[in-house]
């Protein structure tokens, strides 16, 4: 036992403590932990960490970026100010906190010890080695198995559809929560999360089917919570959860359908394969999928969902993964060129993986609307990347979404957005992500009050995901109903406190409101750059201080002319000074900037719109006049 104030570290029963309380962790962070515990001081290379934790296995060193950040968050411990973990520029970390050795373990840490075959291995013992053709494998097997389950659960909805009212959405809503992994090793994180996803996407293609998305299923990683609670939550009848387990030779997934109104178990299946038979066990599951196929979907009026052609290549197929979930992380410039990086990657291994080849589309779209990279070269390959995706597997609804970003985002292209969303949506009827673009489309057309509708249809599917809720308060926004905006933007702010602009968009609804001063103290609360300083502009202009509003929009220009041309015109518009204000509309839309589409919405610009110029604007945009 070693401890460091105010934490212990007990290497045996893999527990991290602080004082009397245990701290969840994950397997390979504790195991990091440790390392860098067990030589305090000592300045530890990355390579020296990464042989430590993963010896004889060949990972990317970017992953342990990714828990050094996870540990520090756990500690409570900051890279500028670090108490415990100094990263030592290009060259590894240090253990800066005293640590002392324990003589005898905590009483609160006696836990049952695991059985001998699967028992946690003492501090200076290597892991078993693993072969690439081993892990490819596992992971070959484990994507036959996720059909296999997802055929099943699809098998089990389509089987009871005559005696489900499918009109009714509490009885044919599921939450597929993410799949615990069990394997000794604790090292099949990427996978289970992984399979929990694509379970996610899979059952979006049921129609009459309600799946809860990722981002409000992912809200439940890790807490064990009554499923009976989780389901009055997100108002869901069902739920599936399940696990992946790994030793040696053998995988095991097993997967529990529940009801959740009274936890009666619906349907459960576990698949435990001999990894030295996957070709034969690959037979073996294609005839069962065959049986269950005649046996209960035939007779349906809807067949099985299309089948996505996928990867047989393992290691593209978890770049693949490792590229979702730096991508889902975040939006900061390290995680989306991680992304990137490991999408080009599993591309490399595989070039006819089309799932890969739309995770990248919408990266580079991201990066070019974020001005990371050049917007038109940006767009035009991820144009390029999404038409990719489409031949290599047209019932890929990924392939048509990445299409219709860069048609919305970039080409302006309304109609061509509509058909690539319509047939996303035939694919994947339960998409959440799918609705929320038909929503921001509409409401760039000016179809506000569909895109409310729309936005409230998303946020049943993805009740837990702040973005939505933002957006559908910025709708009510724009529509006037102020009374309806500011309970939804309170709610984006109980799941995301630091969401950028939140604070701006409630500042818009207390001006329009006639409360400059509730306004003013709001913007102070912004967390974005850009968001803060062009509502401080507009702030400031209401309340009569006209030198600190010339001074929030000095900082603007400045600072984000080349991304911000909108909002400049913004702030020009409220001032009433058309010809400025058109300037700067002139090179929004030079710039395709993202506040172009709020030209027919947006409420400061009704004083432009009797001006000839202004239906100049809609027209060179394809917008309706």
């Amino acid at each position: 036992m070693k401890s460091f104030e105010p934490f212990r570290l007990d290497a045996p029963n893999h527990c991290l403590w602080r004082r009397e309380e245990r701290v969840a962790i994950p397997p390979k962070a504790f195991d990091v932990l440790r390392y860098l515990v067990d030589h305090p001081g000592r300045l530890i290379t990355s390579e020296e960490l990464l042989e430590a934790v993963w010896p004889d296995t060949f990972v990317n060193p970017e992953i342990l970026r990714k828990y050094i950040l996870d540990i520090r968050k756990i500690l409570g411990d900051r890279a500028d100010k670090p108490l415990f973990i100094e990263t030592v520029t290009k060259r590894g970390y240090r253990f800066l906190a005293t640590v002392v050795e324990e003589g005898s373990p905590h009483p609160a840490d006696q836990l049952p010890s695991p059985p001998p075959e699967t028992a946690p291995e003492a501090a200076t013992a290597a892991p078993e080695p693993e072969t690439s053709a081993a892990k490819k494998s596992f992971l070959l097997l484990a994507v036959i198995l996720l059909l296999a389950v997802t055929i099943a659960i699809v098998g089990y909805f389509w089987s009871t559809r005559k005696r489900i009212n499918l009109s009714s959405s509490s009885d044919t809503s599921i939450l597929v929560l993410p799949f615990v992994d069990m394997s000794p090793g604790k090292d099949q994180e990427y996978f289970s999360d992984g399979l929990t996803e694509e379970l996610i996407n899979n059952l979006a293609k049921v129609p009459g089917l309600k799946v809860v998305a990722r981002s409000s299923a992912f809200q439940f990683k890790g807490k064990n919570q009554d499923l009976r609670n989780v389901g009055r939550q997100l108002r869901v009848a069902n739920v599936l959860e399940g696990s992946v387990q790994r030793e040696g030779n053998r995988v095991r997934i097993t997967a529990e359908l529940t009801k959740t109104q009274d936890g009666f178990q619906l349907w459960s299946e576990t698949y435990d394969r001999d990894m030295s038979r996957i070709f034969a066990t690959q037979d073996e599951i294609a005839r069962s999928v065959t049986s269950a196929l005649q046996l209960k979907l035939m007779s349906a009026d809807y067949g099985p969902p299309a089948a996505s052609s996928g990867t047989s290549d393992a290691a593209a197929y978890q770049a693949y993964q490792e590229g979702q979930y730096f991508f889902a992380r975040g939006q900061d410039r390290e995680d989306l060129y991680q992304a990137l990086a490991y999408s080009d990657q599993a591309i490399k291994l595989d070039p006819g993986y089309a799932a890969a080849w739309a995770q990248r589309s919408q990266l580079l779209e991201r990066l070019a609307r974020v001005a990371l990279i050049d917007n038109n070269d940006g767009f035009r390959r991820a144009r390029e990347n999404a038409e990719k995706a489409i031949a290599l597997d047209p019932n890929l609804a990924a392939g048509y979404l990445s299409l219709a970003l860069v048609q919305i985002n970039h080409d302006w292209d309304w109609e061509g957005a509509d058909a690539s969303l319509k047939k996303a949506a035939l694919l994947e009827p339960g998409s959440a992500a799918v609705i929320g673009y038909r929503a921001h489309l509409s409401r760039t057309l000016g179809l506000v009050e569909e895109a409310i509708a729309l936005y409230k249809q998303a946020i049943a599917l993805d009740p837990l995901r702040a973005n939505f809720h933002l957006a559908l308060g910025y709708e009510f926004y724009l529509a006037g109903r102020y009374d309806e905006a500011l309970p939804e933007l309170d709610k984006a702010q109980e799941l995301n406190p630091r969401l950028s602009a939140l604070h701006l968009s409630r500042m818009r609804v207390l001006l329009a409101q006639g409360r400059p001063q509730e306004a003013r103290a709001e913007i102070e609360q912004e967390t974005g750059d850009w968001e803060k300083t062009s509502g401080e502009a507009l702030v400031y202009f209401s309340l009569g201080r006209t030198d600190d509003s010339d001074a929030a929009l000095k900082k603007l220009i400045a600072s984000h002319q080349n991304d911000c041309a909108f909002q400049i015109a913004e702030v020009y518009a409220q001032r009433r000074d058309s010809q400025k204000a058109f300037q700067w509309l002139d090179r929004a839309l030079e710039q395709r900037d993202p506040g172009s589409f709020e030209l027919k919405t947006n409420p400061l610009m009704k004083y432009l719109r009797s001006e000839p110029h202004y239906a100049e604007l809609l027209s060179k945009m394809g917008l309706p006049i």
